[in-house]
């Protein structure tokens, strides 16, 4: 048996997140929730699932398309992470999904914790058949104490399948908060993915995805909101296994008070992956002369014919542009709003629906007036 323990700023992709330092106390394994809350962000007319203290919790009868069922052990491939080895190894059931044909409500996991301080371990495991579509949504919140969460999704993409998946962690600021993403696509796939941080004092989501079809696209975006005590880190490795594949990820991240935002981008375009486009950007918008946004983009092409690329920049507010907006009668910190918004629209365009899209804008319009 080989003891690893946390990991440590000498491990490079923990770099700015030395999980031996930050994470000091880890809370008993969860008991059953005695009442879960109402989810934290509602969506009219999404079919909900709950998953309470890691205990999936009976659902209404699902929209046609859905296949609700249940499934044990890990829902992630082996790798040589921490927080996949840990939900691999207390993870108890896994909540399953087998989507088919155009799933037309959108489906919402809410993942809540509630109670005194617990370590809770969850998974979920999508498979989208073949031309099939559907908009999936997980959010995260609970209580206000020392939770810790760890979290895990694996969805698989049937040739020419179109997902939108979406995570929201809307945790409280007493808590911990770690989610793992997986992603296979095949031939024809389309995926786009949108991850917003806005809560919780200690935060690391991760993205894994891998192109193993000619033809695959993906989008993944991602917002990091972060203030006053909070730590937040966005971890993501695509891999192009399939020539003729193409990704574009787009990262924000906005910082204020003493806070940390953290991105780390590696793209990977192995050997026979031919005619892969892929690129990177990460943009940081502080508002604070004591945030702090790291950023650290990496390539690493093995394939000889692809147009791949990365970018990265942070900066201020501009005040040239609040100057131009309080000339018109607009007050200094609706200015600031204003541009901020406009900064993240980016992101939050592309997600089609109007109640969705509502409900996406109403967690940054929180975050800006301190909700």
């Amino acid at each position: 048996m080989t003891v690893a323990g946390l990991p440590t700023r000498r491990v490079e992709s923990y770099h700015y997140t030395d999980l031996k330092t930050l994470l000091r106390v880890v809370p008993p394994l969860a008991k059953a929730a005695s009442q879960a809350s109402a989810p934290a962000l509602r969506v009219a007319g999404a079919f909900q699932l709950m998953i309470a203290n890691g205990a999936i919790q009976s659902s209404t009868a699902a929209p046609a398309g859905v296949i609700v069922g249940h499934a044990k052990g890990s829902v992630l491939s082996k790798r040589d992470d921490v927080l996949v080895h840990l939900n691999g190894a207390f993870a108890k059931d896994c909540l399953t999904l087998t989507l088919e044909g155009n799933v037309d409500p959108v489906i919402q996991i809410d993942h809540c914790t509630e109670g005194d301080a617990a370590h809770v371990v969850d998974s979920l495991k999508i498979f989208v058949a073949d031309n099939a579509s559907a908009v999936i949504l997980e959010t995260f919140s609970g209580s206000d104490t020392a939770h810790i969460g760890n979290h895990a999704s694996y969805l698989a993409l049937g040739k020419n399948a179109i997902v939108t998946h979406i995570m929201v962690n809307l945790s409280a600021k007493a808590t911990t908060h770690f989610a793992t993403n997986e992603y296979a696509l095949v031939a024809g796939a389309k995926l786009r993915t949108l991850t917003i941080h806005a809560g919780a004092a200690l935060s690391r989501s991760q993205v894994f995805a891998r192109f193993a079809g000619e033809g695959a696209h993906a989008d993944f975006t991602g917002l990091n909101l972060v203030e006053d005590g909070q730590h937040n880190d966005i971890t993501i490795d695509i891999r192009h296994g399939a020539a003729h594949t193409t990704s574009q990820e787009m990262y924000k991240q906005i910082a204020r008070g003493r806070s940390k935002a953290v991105f780390q981008g590696k793209i990977v375009v192995e050997r026979d992956a031919q005619k892969v486009d892929a690129k990177m950007m990460m943009q940081g918008l502080m508002l604070s002369d004591q945030a702090e946004i790291f950023s650290k983009p990496e390539l690493e092409i093995y394939a000889d014919d692809v147009v791949c690329g990365h970018g990265s920049t942070c900066g201020k507010l501009d005040e040239d542009s609040i100057f131009y907006l309080m000339s018109r009668g607009i007050s200094k910190v609706e200015a600031e709003i204003m541009l901020v918004r406009g900064f993240i629209a980016e992101v939050l365009d592309p997600i089609e629906g109007e109640a969705l899209n509502e409900a996406l804008n109403s967690v940054v319009d929180g975050w800006l007036q301190g909700v």
